[in-house]
């Protein structure tokens, strides 16, 4: 029991060194569930014998107490059959004699058996409160290994990951953005300059539609042909 007792604290900062040192809190819990378990085995084995002792003493004193009434029964017997005559009383009472030296006997045989009946009850109600105590430890720190367990996962992974991240350079990282950031300028500046000569090839037609638009050209035209209608007609 005195296993699980320890106490673990361990700095963040010198957590691998601690561990190192330290025996590992989840084989220690484990270990000492084993011996609790051991502890119940033993506890039950106990408790089975005990009500085995019982048993058998209850049956005993059922027993003796039989047969101290029987030879008590026989007593009576015995005497009545002298008086009846059937007996010679110095005979009669020498058997009847026997007879209840015989039920002293089983009396003190039946009172033993109750006296370990009652120690064998006591031991029981004692070894049953041990086994239902060493149940619920060996429940709560199941449940406690389990947590226990699940900690020790997420610490795993977090110390992972913190080390992972301390290990990143971050002047390479620096140095790799400012790369990208220029491969990028680079192909906007480059899109640009497509943009540009497709501007520088267009025909001097699309550059005089452009200026004047295209409405402006039809309407010139239009007004042209009207006039030269009115002067023929």
């Amino acid at each position: 029991m005195g296993i699980f007792n320890r106490l673990f604290t361990i700095g963040k900062a010198e957590a691998n060194s601690a561990i190192d040192k330290l025996q590992d809190p989840i084989k220690m819990t484990e270990q000492g569930i084993r011996d609790l378990k051991t502890d119940l085995d033993k506890s039950l084995q106990a408790l089975a014998e005990v009500k085995s002792y019982a048993i058998r003493s209850k049956r005993d004193y059922k027993n003796y107490s039989g047969q101290a009434s029987s030879y008590e029964q026989k007593a009576i017997l015995l005497l009545k059959k002298v008086e009846e005559g059937g007996l010679d009383v110095a005979e009669g009472d020498r058997l009847a004699t026997e007879a209840l030296t015989k039920k002293e006997e089983a009396t003190e045989q039946a009172k033993r058996a109750q006296e370990e009946v009652t120690r064998f009850d006591q031991n029981i109600v004692t070894l049953e409160a041990n086994v239902k105590k060493l149940k619920s430890t060996i429940s709560r720190y199941e449940n406690e290994l389990r947590t226990l367990k699940a900690r020790a996962r997420v610490s795993a992974a977090t110390a992972k990951i913190n080390k992972q991240v301390a290990g990143i350079d971050s002047n390479s990282t620096v140095s790799m953005l400012e790369k990208m950031k220029e491969k990028v300028d680079q192909q906007e500046a480059l899109a640009e300059a497509y943009g540009d000569i497709a501007s520088e090839s267009k025909s001097v037609d699309d550059e005089i539609d452009k200026v004047l638009g295209d409405s402006d050209v039809k309407a010139s035209a239009s007004l042209a042909a009207l006039k030269e209608k009115m002067k023929n007609s």
